[in-house]
């Protein structure tokens, strides 16, 4: 069988190893990775890795062989937790906080989330999708090939749909994999303030039209003090699992409130942020299976403590990193800043890191079977960094290190540089239906309710 595309001489090739589950706790510092290694791939998947020479047959006049010498490959990243499609940003907001102002006295002042709700809901769909897009191309050029994106900046079922729908066109449009997520809890309106489950009640209701049109594959919730309770997060979770939905939850990221327990006995695919979980929760969703999802660049930008990720790992939990990508708390696509503050902060080694943003994330969202290794059979998503260990990614920070880019075998990013968006073929996609048709689920449920 002749390749499609060869690269060889690979001075270190991070394949991770048979990718068939996430690596939980000592097993995130055990990878594989080989010297001198080769990839060869056929019609977007890997068809044979390996070290040393390369069989001939597998070379004919349309093959591209490249040469890996002095090159790090690893899989293609993966960001498991970003709020991406959004309207404005909050820069207004930056001198305030520098200054100390509460968060609070920002979000009673008309600012915060309430700020990105606002602009979120005035932006065309087109004004959405190309700001998200230009984020995706900047994750993308660091090397990031599949991206989960939530929706939670509309607060009503119309605008939820509407970022959903961005994801979807995106997805179909742009070369990196989105995964979609639904986020209606994301925040309580400030007319149901009052009466919070009343809302918690309007997000249960309009569940079933997510589910309708396609538009989410999980539905999360936003569980802290003030925001969502343990009892209305299991509430909502309890009803979009019966409806299909897998599950994560926003848990124990500013007060130890019982999220990380909760999503362990809900069977979470995640439990994210955990920079306040507690020891006991640590030890259920290691029991459980659960991934924790930890957002260093979150805890970075506000100053806050990192996630216990070392007490995770010894638990035996399985580690995932993310941006938590947001134009409040994170206003950053880069992955590989979450990465070497991994290592710096969180005090993980170089090899948990990337099984934190490879093989864990890619479970982490479903798609572990798919992709998170370089591994016969798995879609073809790798990176070449222009790196000559994996410890030197980490190392030498605030860089790029990302030189080449490949999704499903095909190159996206060369040099550093985003290459004019081409239609990649999508192999196994999720996101299905058409924005025409779920806006017509949205009308019709409308009038059928008058």
């Amino acid at each position: 069988m002749k390749a499609d595309l060869i690269i060889k001489n690979i001075s270190n090739l991070v394949t991770i190893g048979e990718g068939k589950s996430p690596k939980r706790g000592q097993e995130m510092d055990n990878i594989e990775i080989l010297e001198n290694g080769y990839i060869i791939v056929k019609d977007g998947k890997f068809l044979e890795v390996g070290t040393g020479i390369i069989d001939l047959k597998h070379i004919g006049i349309k093959t591209i062989v490249k040469d890996g010498t002095g090159m790090t490959v690893t899989p293609g990243l993966i960001d498991p937790h970003t709020h991406l499609v959004h309207g404005g940003s909050r820069e207004n907001e930056f001198a305030q906080k520098l200054q100390g102002v509460p968060y609070m006295d920002i979000l009673n002042a008309g600012g915060g989330i309430l700020s990105t709700v606002n602009s979120t809901k005035e932006a065309t769909f087109e004004e959405l999708y190309d700001k998200a897009k230009k984020s995706l191309d900047i994750m993308l050029s660091f090397g990031v090939t599949t991206v989960e994106a939530k929706s939670g900046y509309g607060l009503d079922l119309e605008t939820e749909m509407k970022q959903l729908e961005v994801v979807k066109k995106l997805n179909e449009d742009h070369p990196i994999d989105l995964v979609s997520t639904y986020l209606g809890a994301h925040a309580v309106p400030p007319k149901y303030k009052s009466n919070p489950d009343k809302f918690v009640d309007e997000i249960i209701e309009g569940l079933p039209q997510i589910m309708e049109s396609g538009l989410a594959e999980f539905c999360d919730v936003f569980c802290e003090e003030g925001v969502f309770s343990v009892e209305q997060t299991r509430k909502i979770l309890n009803a979009a699992k019966e409806l299909g939905f897998k599950i994560k939850i926003h848990a124990d990221e500013i007060v130890t409130l019982g999220g990380a327990e909760l999503a362990a006995e809900l069977g979470a695919f995640s439990a994210d942020h955990l920079m306040a979980t507690s020891e006991h929760g640590i030890k259920q969703m290691a029991e459980k299976g659960v991934i924790a999802d930890i957002l260093p660049t979150t805890s970075f930008n506000l100053n806050k403590e990192y996630a216990n990720a070392r007490l995770m790992i010894e638990e035996g939990v399985a580690v995932a990193l993310s941006t938590d990508y947001n134009p409040g708390s994170s206003p950053t696509e880069n992955l590989q800043l979450a990465m070497q503050l991994g290592s710096l902060k969180l005090k993980m080694t170089p090899k948990e890191v990337i099984s934190a943003v490879t093989i864990n994330s890619a479970f982490s969202v479903d798609r572990g079977e798919e992709v998170g290794s370089i591994t016969v059979g798995k879609k073809a998503d790798f990176v070449v960094f222009d790196a000559p260990n994996l410890p030197y990614i980490m190392y030498h920070f605030g860089i790029n290190h990302a030189k080449d880019v490949y999704k499903n075998g095909q190159q996206v990013v060369t040099e550093g540089k985003v290459l004019p968006m081409t239609k990649i073929p999508k192999i196994g996609s999720f996101i299905a239906d058409c924005y025409g048709e779920s806006k017509k689920i949205i009308q019709m449920n409308k009038i059928n309710n008058k």
